[in-house]
């Protein structure tokens, strides 16, 4: 079928553990392996006939949901499994706010992982969604485009206008522009109500 399955995750074992997992489930997929978050969303932008991403929240470069948030924005109709060690009875339901479809722990058997990855390329129903303020505000966060995400995150890590622009390579007029229009999106008044409410959503979860 000449589909591509993306895996990301900073350990080598558990990708090839992961890659194995895919081949029994969907063998003639290609399979591209990333091990940052910057790596996995180069490759999700760069991929011919992406039909999944499975994902581990604690990798290089990621700030708590912000690598499925990211991914999603760079691939809005690509399903996101999330495989991770991530502890805590939220973080399923926190990854399916922020645009997964699925969440399987690290410690899942190589069958029950084989069973997940199936159901996500079936494309399994997500849960419905809530119309609780915060997971209102979920969904915006999570419907910023990938420049205004990386824009955000650095914003989190308290840099400066100018460290951002150079990072990702823009003008500080443009970075400006990106602020106004998170702020705008997100109903703050500054930067620092921004980083409040992305905080507030677990995008700086410890890692």
């Amino acid at each position: 079928m000449g589909d591509t399955i993306l895996i990301a995750d900073d350990h080598p074992l558990f990708r090839q553990a992961l890659a194995l997992a895919v081949s029994n489930v969907a063998p003639q997929a290609r399979v591209i392996e990333a091990g940052t978050l910057a790596a996995a969303a180069k490759a999700a932008a760069e991929a011919d006939g992406l039909c999944l991403i499975t994902l581990d929240l604690k990798m290089p470069g990621a700030i708590g949901y912000s690598g499925i948030a990211l991914l999603h924005a760079e691939k809005p109709d690509v399903p996101i499994l999330v495989v991770s060690s991530a502890e805590g009875a939220m973080v399923a339901e926190e990854a399916r706010a922020f645009g997964a479809v699925g969440f399987l722990r690290k410690d899942a058997d190589l069958l029950r992982i084989e069973d997940a990855i199936r159901d996500a390329l079936r494309g399994i129903d997500r849960p419905s969604a809530s119309t609780e303020p915060v997971d209102q505000v979920r969904r915006t966060v999570a419907g910023l485009t990938p420049t205004q995400l990386k824009v955000l995150l650095s914003v989190l890590e308290g840099k400066l206008n100018k460290q951002i622009a150079y990072d990702l390579g823009m003008s500080e007029a443009t970075v400006k522009a990106h602020m106004t229009a998170i702020m705008r999106k997100l109903d703050v008044q500054n930067r620092t109500q921004a980083a409040l409410v992305a905080r507030s959503l677990g995008l700086d979860m410890a890692s």
